[in-house]
């Protein structure tokens, strides 16, 4: 028990309610302590008296008898005390856990700077574009005899489906236009969408050779059987790439 705890329990010990190592404890520390001896003696005097009274019958309406003035004031000196120790072990307790998260974050911060300073080798530094997928990925390309377009679709497995890229050429505008991924059943899947300005893609007047988008499907590649460049709203098939 700590000399902070001790001059806490003079009340008690003046009431008989210490245990008896608590008890033990604080009379040596009364043999050498003048304060506690002090306010023991006052204290006493108390002790003997609630001692002295029995059980009173009351009255059943009679009002409740307030305490005497000093055992009220010992008893709110006690629980102040008693507070005041509570929230210094908390204060010393999250004193602690600071220390810890602090040097915790200093050492974080240290490794996140000096991870900072040192540039990703070119292996980590992964390319995730349309060229780097029309490259890796499984591709394919077809050309449609009627409509004179042409393109190239690469596809590229994950887990919650395909990564899917297309080069689209030869084709005249303006339209509006969708990459469907056919499954066994025939069903569509949309993929991608796009407008195609009037010029087109891939003629001597067009801005650009061939058009590249990117997109996606929760089908995996082993449930794709084909590919279908449609038009929005008439839905005309302007090719058909197998997967």
């Amino acid at each position: 028990m700590s000399a902070d705890m001790l001059h806490i329990d003079v009340g008690a010990y003046a009431l008989g309610l210490l245990e008896e190592p608590d008890r033990r404890a604080f009379e040596a520390h009364l043999s050498t302590c003048v304060p506690c001896h002090e306010e023991l003696g006052e204290l006493r005097g108390i002790a003997q008296t609630l001692d002295g009274i029995g059980p009173i019958a009351e009255p059943a309406d009679a009002l409740p008898v307030p305490p005497e003035p000093s055992v009220v004031t010992d008893l709110m000196r006690h629980r102040i005390r008693r507070e005041r120790r509570h929230r210094a072990a908390r204060g010393l307790a999250a004193a602690a856990a600071g220390v810890v998260l602090l040097a915790g974050a200093l050492g974080t911060g240290y490794t996140l700077g000096a991870d900072r300073e040192q540039p990703r080798p070119p292996a980590a530094q992964a390319d995730t574009g349309t060229a780097a997928l029309m490259r890796d990925g499984k591709a394919a390309s077809a050309t449609d005899t009627g409509t004179g377009v042409t393109g190239t679709v690469a596809m590229q497995g994950r887990t919650w489906g395909s990564r899917v890229g297309l080069e689209l050429s030869k084709v005249r505008g303006p339209l509006q236009c969708e990459l469907v991924a056919v499954d066994a059943r025939g069903n569509a899947h949309t993929v991608a969408g796009w407008s195609v300005p009037a010029r087109g893609y891939g003629f001597e007047d067009s801005a650009m050779p061939h058009l590249t988008v990117q997109g996606a499907t929760a089908l995996t590649p082993e449930e794709i059987s084909r590919f279908e460049v449609r038009t929005i709203g008439e839905g005309r098939t302007l090719l058909t790439v197998p997967a």
